[in-house]
């Protein structure tokens, strides 16, 4: 049993670097099996179709980011920075599916994960600025949210610490109108 949920990682391992680099369009499941040195078939075994693949490597990051989002609602942080630092976390944890994301949003979107998180944004902007917010409220939620995703992929090299640090600082800033 360990060996088949071993070949099933390093299926979504081999398959999340392809989809990176061709794009998940561009990489075919026979591309990932002969990555893998297995047989088509034996890939199919381990997935039925490159959607539900592709599912699989995102299905980690759509669950902690509902959970993340769900206990924030349940439990507001005291100020912005919390929610910043969680938010920048969530994101550093899951950068490599971030990027997919990014790179591959009209296939996701075709699958209909790109909404679970334009939800997330939203709900999160919400905690940060309250349910009804001027525009200029609600678009500095949307700078600060954006941006501190945007700066793990930017500056993916930087060492995390000072990364963490200057983007959630950046987008305190943002949202806040005032330093750190």
């Amino acid at each position: 049993m360990a060996r088949g949920s071993d070949t099933k990682a390093r299926a979504q391992a081999v398959a999340r670097e392809l989809f990176l680099q061709r794009g998940v369009r561009g990489t075919s499941l026979q591309e990932i099996a002969d990555r893998l040195g297995i047989t088509k078939p034996a890939l199919y075994y381990h997935f039925a179709s490159r959607e539900e693949l592709v599912r699989s490597i995102v299905q980690p990051l759509i669950e902690d980011g509902d959970a993340f989002v769900a206990e924030l609602e349940s439990r507001p942080p005291g100020g912005p920075r919390p929610l910043l630092e969680g938010y920048f976390d969530f994101h550093f944890k899951h950068r490599e599916v971030v990027a997919l994301m990014v790179r591959e949003l009209v296939a996701l979107a075709d699958l209909g994960l790109v909404d679970r998180v334009l939800d997330w944004r939203l709900r999160l902007a919400a905690l940060l600025v309250g349910d009804d917010p001027s525009l200029a409220d609600a678009t500095r939620a949307t700078v600060a949210l954006g941006g501190l995703a945007d700066c793990v992929l930017v500056f993916a090299d930087e060492p995390v610490d000072a990364l963490r640090t200057a983007a959630v600082d950046a987008a305190h800033a943002a949202l806040t109108g005032r330093p750190g």
